[in-house]
């Protein structure tokens, strides 16, 4: 069983027989069914089921001549709003089933971002029209969370968030020139990754770490699309499942630059949230590729 059904309001579900119900609900009253031919005699497909506003589950599997569907897998889906990155993107192949995995390489962040992609037959059906490579303009990421914490935000004046504006506007150029092979940048970069360390190690003699660490994104887990995250929420709602009727939070957040949407439980998060506070927890990343 999926361990994100719970993100979009099923943490209710604990058999396979009430599983297979709501994958054979998807099935025969889809909201949206895509599909691709693979070979002569077998398409790929795709059934999306909305079950609130951008949330829902996708069932993927082949179809026959005979238009006989077999499952290959599901998966539990959140569709973001606006443009995340317009950084480049590498798609690549899972290896245990028809799905792929982007991985987006945006300098704000310094690591590479994966995600599971959303719009894999769009995709593929631009890869087998392109002969020259796939054209895309921007990623758009959600995240998928099945509990959190809320925090109060860091206090600060105007002039510690133009600072802390321009000091990161710097270091994306330094990265940038790191990557390239400046061996300037990459000196600079370590001496201040050594300076923020002696700073840091110093304040948390008297202060607590999120006092002192706005936002964070990290790696979670051995899963690779797995993300422990801490950000500022710039938006907030509430949407309701309409199967299960449990009550939904949708943030868009800011972390470390980036701005996405993520869904949580309501009453999986632990305190109140509101525009301006930040959210502490893990997600599961997607994406969609804007073609």
């Amino acid at each position: 069983m999926h361990q994100y059904l719970k993100a979009i309001g099923f943490g209710n579900i604990s058999s396979k027989k009430e599983l297979n119900k709501i994958l054979t609900q998807v099935e025969n009253s889809f909201t949206q069914h895509n599909l691709i031919g693979q070979d002569e005699e077998t398409d790929f497909c795709e059934y999306e089921k909305e079950y609130g506003a951008g949330m829902g589950i996708a069932l993927c599997g082949d179809m026959d001549v005979n238009e006989s569907f077999e499952r290959q897998y599901y998966y539990p889906y959140f569709f973001g709003t606006g443009i995340t990155s317009y950084a480049d993107v590498c798609i690549e192949k899972r290896m245990d089933k028809e799905a792929y995995v982007g991985i987006c390489e945006d300098v704000k962040i310094g690591i590479n971002l994966i995600f599971h992609l959303q719009n894999t037959i769009e995709y593929m059906k631009e890869k087998q029209m392109s002969k020259k490579g796939i054209k895309y303009t921007s990623v758009t990421l959600s995240g998928l969370s099945t509990g959190g914490t809320i925090l109060l935000p860091v206090l600060k004046d105007k002039e510690q968030e133009r600072r802390q504006q321009e000091e990161v506007h710097n270091r994306m150029l330094l990265v940038s020139a790191a990557k390239s092979g400046d061996p300037s940048a990459i000196e600079s970069l370590t001496m201040d990754d050594i300076d923020t360390y002696s700073k840091v190690s110093r304040r948390l003699a008297s202060e607590d770490v999120f006092s002192i660490v706005d936002t964070y994104i990290m790696p979670h887990g051995i899963e690779c699309d797995h993300y422990a995250i801490l950000g500022e929420i710039l938006e907030l709602q509430q949407i309701i499942n309409e199967e299960t009727q449990e009550q939904i939070y949708v943030m868009k957040l800011e972390v470390n630059g980036l701005n996405f949407d993520i869904c949580v439980p309501v009453k999986e998060v632990i305190g109140e949230p509101a525009v301006g506070r930040r959210f502490k927890g893990n997600v599961w990343m997607q994406g969609r590729i804007n073609f």
